[in-house]
């Protein structure tokens, strides 16, 4: 039983990249290749559509990006669902 303990915090110290995807865009690499400063590139995403959470490739939730400090420099996600594993399937 305590080998299974530790080998249960053992896994829950793993480190996994966790990133919120904003949107997406494609263009030729033409187009790319004018792009300068100041240049503004659209999403595929609306204001106010939920975004999603992936961590290490899968997507794990969604949510609403939110202002998590007083002066406004950062950003997070409050997250509204948590997708299942065929519902991830489904967007990769």
């Amino acid at each position: 039983m305590a080998d299974d303990l530790s080998r249960h915090d053992a896994i829950l110290r793993i480190p996994v990249t966790v990133q919120v995807v904003l949107g997406s865009a494609k263009m030729p690499v033409a187009h790319l290749m004018k792009l300068g400063r100041g240049a503004v590139v659209a999403l595929d995403q609306r204001v106010g559509e939920p975004v999603n959470v992936v961590v290490n490739g899968r997507i794990v939730a969604r949510g609403e990006v939110v202002v998590v400090d007083e002066d406004n420099s950062r950003f997070g996600v409050s997250l509204t669902e948590i997708v299942g594993s065929a519902d991830a399937d489904a967007f990769n």
